[in-house]
Parts: C-alpha cells; sequence; structure tokens
C-alpha cells in the first residue's frame, strides 16, 4: 500500500493574505509544517500542491527548499490538483493536509493513517476531523485513489471541487456512495484553536513556536497542551473565531446558489 501526503497551500487567503510564509522561531510557517510532516512514518510520499499564479512562485521555492515535491495547478479546481499527483505517484491512499495546520503532529497522522491501513476494508474515508476531538489544526483525511478518482470524475459543486473532499464525506448532504470512518481521540480538546486563518491565530501559533521551538525542535502537541496549561489566557487570543469559518461559509454560499 503506498500512502502519499498531499498538502495544499496558496498565498492568496482572502482573510490572512500570503500566512503561509509568515515567520515564526526563525522559520515560515510552512516549513515548519513541511519539516514536520516529513517526520512521519507513514506517508510514503509528500508533496505540496498550489496553484500556477505566480503569486505562489515562492511558496513553491519555499518546499522544493524542504526537499518537498510540487505540483502546481488549477487555482480553484483543487480536486484536480489531488487527482493529479495521485496518478502521477501511483498512490493507493491520499493523506489530505492544508497548509494552515503549522503545529501539525506526525504522531496524530501515523495514528489516523494507521488506523485507515488496519481497517481498510471497512473505510474509503476517514477523518479525525468531521466529529472532532482534536484541536482546530490537527485535522487529518485519508481515503483511496478510487474514491478521490471518482469524486473528481462526478463532483460538480464549485465547493466539492475547491474542498476536495465533500464530495466523498457527504458530510452536510446526507449518505452517500463511500463508507466515512471517524477517527476519535482519546479526549476531547475540538475547543482549542492552532489553525492559522486571521491575525490573532497568527500570534498564538506564533509564540507557541517561539517558546517550544528554540527548547525541542520537535515538540508535540502534548507540549502544545502543556504549554496552555500554563499559559491560559494564550488560548483566549483566538477563541472567538468559529472553528471551520471559512469552509462554512463556502457551504453556505453553494446553498444560496443551488436551484
Amino acid at each position: 500500500m503506498k500512502v502519499v501526503g498531499i498538502l495544499q497551500a496558496r498565498m492568496g487567503s482572502t482573510r490572512l493574505p500570503g500566512k503561509v510564509l509568515l515567520p515564526a522561531a526563525g522559520k515560515s510557517l510552512i516549513r515548519h509544517m513541511l519539516d514536520r510532516v516529513k517526520r512521519s512514518s507513514t506517508i510514503d510520499e509528500l508533496w505540496l500542491v498550489t496553484s500556477s499564479d505566480s503569486a505562489n512562485d515562492q511558496l513553491a521555492n519555499e518546499a522544493e527548499k524542504a526537499g518537498v515535491a510540487v505540483f502546481r495547478g488549477s487555482e480553484d479546481d483543487v480536486l484536480s490538483r489531488y487527482v493529479a499527483v495521485a496518478e502521477r505517484t501511483a498512490a493507493d491512499w491520499v493523506v489530505r493536509l492544508t497548509g494552515d495546520c503549522p503545529l501539525h503532529d506526525p504522531v496524530i497522522i501515523d495514528a489516523v493513517v494507521s488506523y485507515a491501513l488496519d481497517h481498510a476494508t471497512e473505510f474509503d474515508y476517514l477523518c479525525n476531523s468531521l466529529r472532532p476531538t482534536y484541536p482546530d489544526g490537527l485535522d487529518v483525511e485519508v481515503f483511496t485513489s478510487e474514491s478521490l478518482a471518482q469524486a473528481a470524475t462526478e463532483a460538480t459543486s464549485t465547493l466539492q471541487r475547491e474542498h476536495v473532499t465533500p464530495f466523498i464525506h457527504r458530510y452536510h448532504d446526507g449518505p452517500g456512495p463511500f463508507r466515512v470512518g471517524h477517527f476519535i481521540g482519546p479526549a476531547d480538546f475540538s475547543h482549542l484553536r492552532w489553525t492559522v486563518d486571521e491575525q490573532a491565530d497568527y500570534k498564538v501559533v506564533k509564540e507557541i513556536f517561539e517558546v517550544l521551538y528554540p527548547i525541542n525542535p520537535l515538540f508535540s502537541w502534548m507540549d502544545v497542551l502543556a504549554l496552555l496549561t500554563r499559559r491560559p489566557e494564550l488560548m483566549m487570543k483566538n477563541s472567538h473565531i468559529i472553528r471551520n469559518e471559512g469552509y462554512l461559509k463556502a457551504l453556505s454560499e453553494c446553498y444560496k446558489e443551488a436551484p
């Protein structure tokens, strides 16, 4: 079984443009994330996918400097980028990651991927985000290349093609043709926000890196929890932001467009 990790990122964030290249503890956020994800033992090959827009040239260069392969394609049809990489690498399973999660932990990635592979006869798609128990920013989606190919053939809405997996998991549209599984953590930390969508998020994540990275560049998500236990005021700086706000907005707009 070949497992290919695909990390999507771009410079054109509407809420915080250029966020993936913002600095923290001497490195860009995307470089931190790539270095952390590369420590995964279950991902056989890691790619960064971005658009062919020249605005993403610096991002692509940053990934290449980190030793990560880059694929560039459509700005809006992100699903097509995933399919292209899955076909190019002959992937059996694909791991979807997003570039706004610089604190991602390879231990969590490996736990979700291992569970998916161990239960390959039961699931086409498995994630830890539709029924979240981990902090926002540690999301992992794992799915078969066959389900990805079917989504690419049949998905038609802007939402489905931009957000890659809604056609597969059908979370807001009822059951679909795919077997969907949920990876549940040992405790519920879903109220914590470690993703970077807005300036307040960046301030929190930047401070976490600048406290923990100099002590141990390989710090884990449990180390972040320990820091927030000592400094609870830190987690309050972005607690007002709604989880998956961008996706929920896109979903609302999709329903408005429907006949």
